[in-house]
């Protein structure tokens, strides 16, 4: 396995293979995605351990949805097993993306452990449980810093994971070592990485323009608010197709990751 230094311009080449890709296989890519977003709905429902049991199920959910673009990259059709793709590699490398599961949760509710210092864990507990959000409450100072910091603290926890679970899977790096090479990877990157989250931030913003124009002409606000939903969710989708190209592009494999590809073993 080697890193790969691309140039920045590169991450606009992601957004536009992501959105190709989705519009190729627009039935498949975004049926996946919604079951996608149902598991981890269904996971936070288990009692006491629901908000716990999503976050650890995240990153083989977000291998799944990139398998299923590696397929589409070649023509086919994923099917929807390919979800589960990480809990059919074998056993240690269904142990391994386990692992990666449990210390993505545990980050994650580190981080907002810490957030709740700043405002007695209001933030934590409308994000990870749910409730009803009200003016007063966003106003709060301690509730926006809590905010502030739980969105600073959790780049570096993106970045650690982003190819933490392609690695486990498709190169056979342990979990720990992952989170090293996916943190090296999005840094060396850094200038085409910072190109893509800016190109989906246009996208998004380009989309809800386009929206709000086309009810204001139609003499209507509410239809913006009723369209823009299931809008946001197909550029969602989108996005998440476009990550496994982040991935392929900033590794190469080396003939012994092709021997132990799963994809490559009886």
């Amino acid at each position: 396995m080697k890193l790969n230094i691309v140039p920045a311009r590169t991450g606009l080449t992601w957004v536009k293979l992501g959105m190709k890709t989705f519009l190729q296989q627009p039935l498949a890519m975004s049926g996946l995605f919604f079951m996608f977003m149902a598991i981890l709905s269904v996971a936070t429902l288990v009692p006491f351990i629901g908000a716990a049991l999503a976050l650890a199920l995240l990153p083989a959910a977000t291998l799944g949805l990139m398998a299923a673009t590696q397929e589409a990259t070649k023509g086919k059709f994923p099917m929807p097993s390919i979800l589960i793709s990480a809990f059919r590699a074998g056993q240690q490398r269904k142990r391994a993306m386990m692992v990666l599961g449990a210390l993505y949760a545990a980050g994650f509710l580190a981080l907002m452990g810490v957030s709740a210092l700043f405002d007695g864990g209001q933030f934590a507990r409308l994000y990870l449980v749910g409730g009803k959000i009200t003016e007063e409450m966003v106003l709060q100072s301690g509730f926006q810093m809590a905010m502030w910091v739980a969105m600073g603290l959790y780049l570096p926890l993106s970045l650690l994971f982003w190819h933490a679970p392609a690695l486990v899977h498709w190169h056979g790096v342990t979990p720990v070592k992952s989170l090293f090479f996916s943190f090296m990877a999005c840094y060396k990157n850094f200038g085409a990485f910072t190109v893509f989250g800016l190109a989906w931030t246009g996208v998004f913003i380009l989309a809800a323009v386009v929206v709000s124009l086309i009810a204001s002409l139609l003499g209507n606000p509410m239809i913006a608010t009723v369209v823009m939903f299931p809008v946001a969710l197909v550029i969602v989708a989108m996005f998440f197709t476009s990550i496994y190209f982040t991935f392929r592009d900033s590794f190469e494999a080396s003939p012994t990751d092709e021997t132990l590809n799963p994809e490559n073993t009886p």
